[in-house]
């Protein structure tokens, strides 16, 4: 069986400038385009230059930084684009398009169809239950704690 090639980084390609954009921000560190097929007008995705895939691979010198832009991005696009909200959203391996980090900023309005929502809910069968998982959570936390 020939060797899998990988698939060139589309967001790699419009931070080189090798693939056209309509881009917001062009920084140092960090780029935001809009959204080539967007859920509303005004959808902008942020991109660390530093090819990553997930937001734990990104930098810890790099964070502050991106996510002061991203709450930037947040006031801008709902200014920009008359909305009262917006969503914000990073998705990490699963329903990642591209395997590289980027956060989205979609505008939203009341009633405007989108049907986003966080389920079926999978409710914690007892207290202990949900004491467990969270010593269990607060436990892999202080592990990955910088500096330990």
């Amino acid at each position: 069986m020939p060797p899998r090639v990988s698939k060139p980084c589309a967001f790699c390609a419009v931070i080189a400038g090798d693939a056209p954009a309509d881009i917001v921000h062009d920084g140092p560190s960090t780029m935001a385009f809009l959204d080539t097929s967007p859920v509303f007008h005004g959808h902008v995705l942020l991109v660390p230059r530093t090819h990553v895939t997930t937001l734990a691979d990104l930098p810890a010198d790099e964070l502050p930084g991106f996510a002061a832009l991203a709450q930037r991005l947040e006031r801008a696009v709902e200014t920009a684009m008359d909305a009262p909200g917006s969503l914000v959203l990073v998705n990490n391996v699963i329903s990642q398009s591209v395997p590289h980090l980027h956060l989205h900023v979609i505008p939203r309005r009341p009633k405007d169809g989108l049907r986003f929502f966080l389920g079926p809910r999978h409710p914690y069968g007892s207290p202990d239950e949900s004491a467990e998982v969270a010593r269990s959570i607060g436990a892999a936390l202080a592990a990955h704690t910088p500096g330990r």
